[in-house]
């Protein structure tokens, strides 16, 4: 992962960095008002790890480890005056049996 990382050019890091931050301040925490708020993001896995490290206040470094299959489901709740919980991570359970954990290292496959 590391070796990986190393590899992207300074620049793209950057902006990596700030679309991770306005998404966090976008797209986390109770809703304003007293109506629910549901929301759909559709993204990769590296961005699904950031938010829920965040969810979980776990450190910085921990996001890279979050392996994600394609087309996994994660539910985060974010209620007022509480600490955000992710309800689940990772769940694939709607998908063929097929197409459940592609995408994920060979070793984490089932």
């Amino acid at each position: 992962m590391l070796n990986h990382l190393a590899q992207i050019p300074a620049e793209e890091g950057e902006e990596g960095r700030q679309l991770a931050r306005k998404t966090l301040a976008r797209s986390t925490g109770p809703a304003d008002g007293d109506n629910p708020r549901h929301e759909l993001l559709v993204t990769h896995n590296f961005l699904i790890g950031w938010l829920v490290r965040a969810a979980l206040d776990a450190p910085k470094w921990r996001w890279p480890g979050l392996n994600h299959a394609n087309a996994a489901l994660t539910v985060i709740r974010y209620t007022p005056n509480r600490p955000s919980s992710v309800l689940f991570y990772n769940g694939t359970r709607h998908l063929p049996d097929k197409l459940r954990r592609t995408g994920l290292p060979t070793g984490l496959r089932l």
